[in-house]
C-alpha cells in the first residue's frame, strides 16, 4: 500500500484528522498563519518554498582558532579539482574537505563566501541528534529511552503517545503523520509548520498513524518536537542550548533561527542558519566519535549509535543517512514510497560512511575509513546534471594519495 492511499484511508476513517483545532488561537496568530501560508504557495507556484524566515532569532556561536589548513593535501590535485568541479557547476554555494586534522580544500561560488549563512533546510535535522546528545551527557535527559512523555507532560496520559521515546524524534518512528504535501490552509501539515503556535498544534493536534517504534516515516512534525523537548529538559531556549552546548564548545561561528513568534520556540527540524564552517565542523566533530580537543562532548558509543540503522529503514539512522547494502534511489521517505529518491550511481567507497543530507542535495558526507568528511552546500543541481549522491565521495576516497584498504560497499 502506497503513502498516498495510506492517507487517503486516514482521511476517509477519519474526515477531521487532517484538521488542526484552532478555536484556541488569536485572531492575530491565525491573520500571521495565513500571511504565511500565502507566502509559501506563491513561492510553490514557481518551485521554491517559503521565501524568507521571519522571525530571526540569534545564534551566538564562538570566536575560535581558525581549523588548520594542510599545505600539501593527501588527496591527488586531479581529484580535488575534479570534485570542485562537480560542485561548482551543479549550483553550489560552498565546497569543503577535511582530511585527519586539517582542511584540504575548500571553495565558495555564486557570491557566496566563507560568512554566507547557509539556509540549512533538513542539515538542522543531525543538529537534533547531536543537541540530544549533548543534553544526555550533561545529564538533562538520562538516555535514548526515556519517554518523550516525561517532558511533554501533555502526553502522559495519551497510549499511544506516551509510548514515544526520545530516540523515536530522531530516527523517525515516532509514529506521528508522514510529511506529504498539504491540502489547503486548514491542513495540519501546513499549520505545524507555518503556525506562529506550531509547537501547540504538534503536541496537541498533530495525528498518530502508526505504533511508536514500528514504522520508519520522515516527517518534519517529528524533529520539529526536539525544540520543545531540550526547552523543557535543559530550561533554556533551544538556541542559547544550541550555542553553549555544541556550537561554542567545537568553535563554531553562529549565525541565526527562525522562532514561530517573538519569544515563542525555535523551528528545530529545520530553519537554521550558519556559516559553512559551522556544518563542517559539527561533521568534524563526528568524525572524531564526539570528542573536541581532547574533550567528550557526546556520551560514549553515542556517534555508534547515530550511524546505526532501524530495521525499518536500513538506510537512516539517528539524523543521518547510512551506506547500507547498495540501493540505486533512495531518500529521506520510507523506502516502500518512490519518490523524492537520489541516485547513487556505484556503491559507496567507504561501506562505513553516513551523511548529512537536506532539501537541495545539501550534504556532510563522514567516511570513518578515511577520517573525511567533506560539504557541499547550495540549491538543487539543475535538471540538465542531476545529482549522485557518490560521486564526491568516491572521487575523493579514490584520490586518497595513501589510500587505506577499503571493504566497499555491498550491492
Amino acid at each position: 500500500m502506497n503513502f498516498s492511499t495510506k492517507l487517503a484511508i486516514l482521511c476517509l476513517a477519519a474526515p477531521t484528522a487532517l484538521l488542526a483545532n484552532v478555536q484556541n488561537f488569536s485572531a492575530e496568530d491565525e491573520a500571521l498563519y495565513l500571511k504565511r501560508y500565502a507566502a509559501m504557495q506563491a513561492a510553490a507556484k514557481v518551485g521554491g518554498g517559503l521565501p524568507s524566515y521571519d522571525p530571526l532569532e540569534p545564534v551566538a556561536g564562538a570566536k575560535a582558532q581558525p581549523l588548520r589548513r594542510r599545505a600539501q593535501p593527501g588527496v591527488s590535485a586531479a581529484a580535488l579539482e575534479n570534485a570542485k568541479a562537480y560542485a561548482a557547476s551543479r549550483n553550489s554555494s560552498a565546497f569543503m574537505v577535511w582530511r585527519d586534522g586539517a582542511i584540504e580544500a575548500e571553495a565558495y561560488f555564486g557570491g557566496a563566501d566563507a560568512k554566507t549563512l547557509i539556509v540549512s533546510k533538513s542539515l538542522a535535522k543531525p543538529v537534533t541528534a547531536m543537541i540530544i546528545g549533548r543534553a544526555i551527557a550533561q545529564g538533562h535527559i538520562k538516555s535514548l529511552d526515556q519517554p518523550v512523555a516525561d517532558f511533554v507532560t501533555e502526553w502522559k496520559g495519551d497510549p499511544s503517545r506516551s509510548k514515544i521515546l526520545v530516540r523515536h524524534l530522531l530516527d523517525m518512528r515516532s509514529g506521528l503523520l508522514p510529511q506529504a504535501d498539504g491540502k489547503g490552509p486548514e491542513d495540519v501539515l501546513h499549520r505545524a509548520y507555518l503556525h506562529p503556535r506550531h509547537d501547540e498544534i504538534i503536541i496537541r493536534d498533530y495525528p498518530l498513524t502508526h505504533e511508536p517504534g514500528t514504522r520508519y516515516e520522515y516527517a518534519n512534525a517529528t524533529s520539529e518536537m526536539v525544540a520543545p523537548l531540550i526547552e523543557r529538559a535543559t530550561g533554556k531556549r533551544y538556541g542559547v542550548y544550541l550555542s553553549e552546548a555544541l556550537l561554542k564548545p567545537i568553535g563554531a561561528p553562529g549565525g541565526s533561527i527562525w522562532i514561530n513568534r517573538p519569544g515563542g520556540t525555535a523551528h528545530s527540524g529545520c530553519c537554521l542558519l550558519l556559516p559553512t564552517e559551522s556544518w563542517l565542523r559539527m561533521g568534524i566533530l563526528l568524525a572524531q566519535d564526539g570528542i573536541w580537543n581532547g574533550k567528550r562532548l557526546l556520551p560514549k558509543n553515542y556517534v555508534t549509535a547515530m550511524r546505526t540503522p532501524t530495521q525499518q529503514n536500513p538506510h537512516s539512522g539517528l539524523g543521518v543517512y547510512v551506506a547500507g547494502k547498495y540501493v540505486e534511489w533512495r531518500g529521506p521517505l520510507n523506502p516502500e514510497i518512490p519518490i523524492g529518491r537520489t541516485r547513487h550511481g556505484e556503491p559507496y567507497a567507504d561501506k562505513d560512511i553516513y551523511l548529512f543530507d537536506g532539501n537541495g542535495n545539501q550534504v556532510v558526507y563522514i567516511s570513518p575509513a578515511t577520517r573525511m568528511v567533506i560539504l557541499r552546500t547550495g540549491e538543487r543541481p539543475p535538471n540538465a546534471l542531476p545529482w549522485d549522491n557518490t560521486a564526491l565521495p568516491n572521487t575523493l576516497i579514490r584520490g586518497l594519495k595513501r589510500p587505506p584498504v577499503l571493504v566497499p560497499q555491498t550491492r
